[in-house]
């Protein structure tokens, strides 16, 4: 019996590596919710609605995949939807240390949360959004790693970032 899971991160823009981890998540679960995370934190490129649009145009293809944003925790988002699967992508042994104390704190306050870890396919395995953001920056081309539209909305943002002197 499937069911259907979480898919949380902040995709600050979403890149064919997470569309290969989406793709592969509905192999596995019914439904796959991909929850794009507010994370002031991290100092996004794009704002959260900009994020979620890019998420919706690039999975809108994908039967069974939802899209929404959140500024909570987790466990409490999980709780909320009764969805008690997270998937989370792991490309290095240096995610994979980070990935675990995320998903052992999301346990101790939660143990009905569980996290499902899930290898790109070797052609995403280099792929970060961080990644993709220094290339574009410097006028790199990103074309293969993300979805046109990303690449549409790189252009318009750090464009306009170079213009203003930013």
């Amino acid at each position: 019996m499937k069911t259907s899971t979480i898919y949380p991160g902040t995709f600050d823009p979403i890149t064919y590596g997470h569309l290969d981890l989406i793709r592969r998540s509905l192999s596995v679960f019914d439904k796959v919710i991909v929850a794009v995370a507010v994370n002031p934190g991290k100092k996004p490129l794009f704002t959260i609605e900009e994020r979620v649009a890019m998420v919706k145009k690039a999975t809108q293809r994908l039967k069974n995949v939802s899209v929404e944003s959140f500024d909570t925790l987790l466990v409490d988002f999980c709780m909320e939807r009764r969805v008690f699967t997270v998937v989370r992508g792991l490309r290095a042994v240096s995610d994979f240390e980070y990935e675990l104390q995320l998903s052992q704190m999301n346990r101790k306050i939660n143990n009905k949360v569980e996290t499902v870890f899930m290898m790109p396919s070797e052609e995403y395995n280099f792929i970060s959004s961080r990644i993709i953001k220094e290339v574009a920056g410097l006028g790199g081309d990103v074309s293969g790693l993300v979805p046109p539209p990303v690449i549409k909305a790189l252009k318009g943002k750090l464009g306009s970032m170079k213009r203003s002197g930013e």
